[in-house]
């Protein structure tokens, strides 16, 4: 049984760790590129800060884990929406690839509302009616994670709007989510190798994705995608735990 809170840490968390990494003196730092080992849910990651002469990073990418198509086109009926055509990919976790305006739906931040009760509609109709969701090696990363609505952007090539886990909706374009795209494009023809899309979340920050290379993984034809983005250190917390506190170890409410 797969666990709702589970997290690819394959995107913003990545680099943001990677800066604060590079940036806080907790690894050497090396001009013009730091590289740092990341391992997260999906797998070990390989990280790289761009720095500077001062010793500043302008940018941070990271190789994704092997991401691969299962399915293009496929079309699953969902209750008060209808029929939804939509691709299945893995890029760190298995998501439903929705064009947005097929099923009339805006990605405006403020339909936000609506965004995530299409999101898990359509993911719990995909996991009710299909049974192809397998990750080759690892049984516990065979599950469908969320649902990632694309439309198009007025400034780059595209816009991501991930649903994922119980409801929740990504400030980022997502890095597994992403690399699942990349996966898609290439299947289709419709990027080639090394050539880079630049997708937009819902508060339109971005990340940059590209094909680095095709590995056969299992019996899978998969792509090795590179992400590119940004983060920036806002402060430091430090946590206390009281002994009599009866919520010391946190508390869910959904």
């Amino acid at each position: 049984m797969h666990n709702e809170g589970y997290s690819t840490m394959c995107g913003h968390a990545t680099i943001a760790i990677t800066k604060l990494a590079v940036e806080l003196g907790w690894v050497e730092c090396i001009e013009p590129i730091t590289n740092i080992k990341i391992d997260a849910p999906c797998g070990q990651l390989d990280s790289f800060a761009s720095v500077d002469k001062n010793g500043n990073v302008t940018s941070v990418s990271f190789k994704c884990v092997p991401s691969f198509v299962i399915a293009l086109n496929e079309e699953v009926y969902v209750e008060s929406i209808g029929n939804v055509s939509y691709d299945l990919s893995y890029g760190g976790a298995f998501y439903a690839y929705v064009d947005a305006d097929s099923i009339g739906l805006s990605l405006d931040k403020d339909n936000y509302d609506k965004i995530i009760s299409y999101g898990k509609k359509i993911k719990n109709a995909v996991i009710e009616n299909k049974n192809n969701i397998k990750h080759p090696f690892e049984e516990d990363l065979s599950f469908l994670y969320g649902t990632i609505f694309i439309t198009k952007s007025n400034k780059f090539h595209s816009k991501n709007v991930c649903v994922f886990a119980d409801g929740e909706v990504d400030r980022s374009p997502t890095g597994s989510g992403v690399s699942g795209r990349a996966a898609i494009h290439y299947k289709k023809g419709e990027i080639s190798i090394d050539e880079s899309i630049t997708i937009e979340s819902i508060l339109g920050s971005k990340f940059d994705v590209k094909v680095d290379s095709c590995v056969n993984y299992g019996n899978l034809d998969a792509i090795v995608p590179i992400v590119t983005g940004m983060a920036y250190i806002t402060g430091e917390h430090t946590f206390f735990i009281d002994k009599k506190d009866d919520l010391k170890h946190g508390f869910f409410l959904r």
